[in-house]
């Protein structure tokens, strides 16, 4: 968190200053700590969003490839920390390693630390950790969240790298689109004015559009610009409330896969914490605010009913969190005893079903997209020559 600090230097300098801190104490010990005295300290306004921006420098995924290679060699945690510290030029970075350091020699747990720093580390994280620490066996638990972390990361890179081509094709075809409409059929529309002809009438409907535009285009172009703004600040908003998860889970075919997926990714985080020691309960727990609100419903129906005695495949399958192949699994896993690998394989499992149906939708739709694009520019064209059409041929 952010503080705006006031402070007087020994020269009787007055400044004001910003520091990185957990509270309010802790900033003024840092201030203190430079020879300087405090004389008002406030939480700086954007502190949140600051926060979060210095979090972005923080990678906590190379921050804990690098913790872990250090580990390994044999070092201690705190020896880990202080490499780390010394290689780190971002001054954001060293903020988060200083606080953490700062908080192990004063003789606090590894995950109490990092569970002050919630904008930072997730609770998923501190999670592990925190089961780590009752096993001594903090290397394996960095490298499963390693692993599970890697595993999300392939599948949602497949997912944007298959967007990618679709979004460019509307734009650009959204683009050749309304430069034709907006600039190129107002300017045939003034040519065409004056000719004296009858138009066919699709060809006079785009005409008299193109006069509109014309007479009109300030109103136009604040137009679009207002309707371009709205839906920007409705699809924030239907982002923020997981309107698209729900409007995704209704669309035929899609809604299916959407569904698959967050399965998958809930039995993944759930394969991660129990191995790592975690019971099912208390992961489930973890995970409930990390899933949408349907599925969050759903787990603490299957929470309360494993509480009371239920096998996880049963009180799953009741609250529609199962499919039927990772029901299966389930039982296996609850006849064996391995109920953390076997959640993890069931996510593998539709992992692999999710990246074979992207790899299917995408050859299909790109080319139906870009047929469609080259249809509506095409239209546009041809209803614009057409009456030049009929006047060559009245000519010859």
């Amino acid at each position: 968190m952010q503080f705006a600090v006031r402070t007087l230097a020994p020269d009787m300098s007055i400044a004001n200053i910003v520091v990185d801190a957990a509270d309010a104490l802790e900033a003024r010990r840092q201030v203190e700590a430079r020879g300087l005295f405090v004389s008002a300290i406030e939480p700086a306004r954007g502190g949140t969003r600051l926060a979060r921006q210095r979090a972005g420098k923080l990678s906590i995924v190379l921050f804990s490839q690098e913790l872990l290679a250090l580990l390994n060699a044999g070092l201690g945690i705190v020896e880990s920390l202080e490499a780390l510290l010394e290689k780190e030029a971002s001054p954001g970075a060293r903020s988060v390693l200083e606080r953490l350091l700062g908080g192990l020699r004063e003789g606090k747990r590894f995950s109490a630390v990092l569970a002050a720093q919630p904008d930072l580390f997730p609770p998923l994280y501190v999670g592990i950790v925190r089961a780590a620490e009752g096993t001594s066996d903090l290397p394996r638990a960095l490298t499963r969240y390693i692993d599970y972390q890697q595993r999300i990361d392939i599948v949602r890179s497949k997912i944007v790298s298959a967007s990618i081509y679709p979004v460019i094709l509307l734009i650009v075809g959204g683009g050749v689109s309304g430069f034709l409409i907006g600039y190129v059929v107002p300017k045939f529309a003034e040519v065409y004015q004056g000719a004296g002809r009858s138009l066919p009438w699709m060809s006079q409907l785009l005409l008299d559009w193109g006069q509109f535009a014309s007479s009109h285009g300030t109103a136009i172009g604040i137009a679009a610009l207002v309707l371009l703004g709205s839906l920007v600040a409705g699809v924030r908003h239907l982002l923020r409330s997981g309107g698209v998860a729900r409007l995704l889970a209704r669309l035929p075919g899609i809604g299916e896969r959407a569904r698959i997926y967050e399965l998958s990714r809930l039995y993944l985080t759930l394969g991660m914490l129990t191995e790592g020691g975690i019971t099912i309960v208390n992961a489930i727990e973890t995970v409930q605010p990390m899933v949408s609100s349907t599925v969050r419903k759903g787990l603490a129906n299957a929470r309360a009913a494993i509480e009371s005695g239920q096998p996880l495949s049963n009180a799953f399958e009741a609250n529609g969190l199962t499919t039927p192949i990772s029901l299966r699994m389930l039982r296996v896993g609850e006849r064996t005893g391995d109920m953390g690998p076997m959640l993890t394989q069931s996510a593998a499992f539709y992992d692999g079903e999710i990246t074979r149906w992207i790899d299917r939708f995408t050859r299909t739709f790109e080319p139906l997209l870009m047929a469609a694009i080259g249809l509506v520019v095409g239209a546009i064209v041809v209803l614009l020559y057409m009456p030049i059409f009929d006047l060559a041929g009245d000519m010859s």
